[in-house]
This record gives C-alpha cells, structure tokens and sequence, in this order.
C-alpha cells in the first residue's frame, strides 16, 4: 500500500513563495506518476501539476504554468511543488496523490488532470494567500 503524506502549507503573503512536500512510503517511485491537485471551498478538484517519475516528464494546469515546478528527490522518495509569485487564488488545500503507470500514459492530453484516475491520495495540506 502506497501512503502519502504531504507538507509545507502555510500563510503567506500575496508574490511569495512555498514548497510543499509529499513523502511517500510503501513503495518505490519508479512507474509512478504523482500528481498535485487542489481544492478551494466551494470548488472542485482542481490538477496543478503532474510527474511522470521514471520519464521525468512534467505537466501544469494553465493557472499555474511559469510559476509552480513539480520535481522529485528519488532517494527521499519525495515529490516538491515549488509554488513562486503566489496569488489570492491560490488558497486552497493541496494535496498529492499517485498511480501505478508504466509507458507514461499521461505524457499526451489532459487525463493526468482527472482526480478519478488516481489510486492513492495524501490528507492535504493548506496553502492560505493572504495580505
């Protein structure tokens, strides 16, 4: 059973910056994708930015493209979302999750941004923009 288990939500001002973790344990990585998503109150779901861990390959939702980077430490087994310029909107409660994907099906379209393709989510963690 893979477990996630995510960190590194907090308060910050409007433009600054945080890196959230997600530390996973039961299995390796390899064959993985993970993937971050978001929720605001009253908003769905939302995919902000996936990882393909053995094909390196990295996908980002439009509102976040040039600001956030999602990237990996295999030895820690850890994904990061390294959030910069941060906006109102971003608030939200960020959670990672994870599913077994050999050949990298998510390398082409939107598919990696559908909640319902994942097997494995973390508890979430909060992420409040706020002057």
């Amino acid at each position: 059973q893979l477990q996630l288990v995510e960190s590194g939500g907090n308060l910050v001002q409007p433009g600054g910056s945080l890196r959230l973790s997600c530390a996973a344990s039961g299995y390796t990585l390899e064959d993985w994708t993970i993937a971050w998503f978001r929720q605001a109150p009253g908003k769905e779901r939302e995919g902000v930015a996936s990882l393909s861990i053995s094909g390196g390959i990295t996908k980002y939702a439009d509102s976040v493209s040039g600001r956030f980077t999602v990237s990996r430490d295999n030895a820690k087994r850890t994904v990061y979302l390294d959030m910069n310029s941060l906006k109102l909107e971003d608030t939200a409660v960020y959670y990672c999750a994870a599913v077994f994907s050999p050949g990298h099906p998510y390398t082409y379209g939107n598919s990696w941004t559908v909640p319902d393709e994942y097997d494995y989510w973390g508890q979430g963690t909060q992420v409040t923009v706020s002057s």
